[in-house]
């Protein structure tokens, strides 16, 4: 599913138009980043938790070269579905 797809569908579900629906999951979006930048955990119950984990500095190769280089310590975005969103999926139609 693309973005595009997702506006058009939260528009059907939620009964917006297209143009409030793309508002709403721009404004999700910035929401989350924004979260996430300042080190904070979002947690939606039922649908999961949106985190940052500390990712450590590593040795790495260029696979083109061959040179070893070092790849920089990260914080890097986590999600971790909840129970309600695995049983959905999991579930048969």
């Amino acid at each position: 599913m693309t973005k595009a797809e997702l506006i058009a569908a939260v528009a059907e579900k939620a009964g917006l138009k297209k143009v409030e629906a793309e508002k709403a999951v721009a404004g999700f979006i910035a929401a989350v980043t924004g979260a996430l930048k300042k080190g904070d955990k979002l947690s939606l119950v039922g649908f999961g938790t949106f985190s940052t984990s500390k990712r450590a500095a590593r040795k790495g190769q260029n696979p083109q070269t061959g040179q070893k280089i070092t790849i920089p310590a990260a914080l890097v975005p986590k999600f971790k579905p909840g129970k309600a969103l695995k049983d959905a999926v999991n579930s048969k139609k």
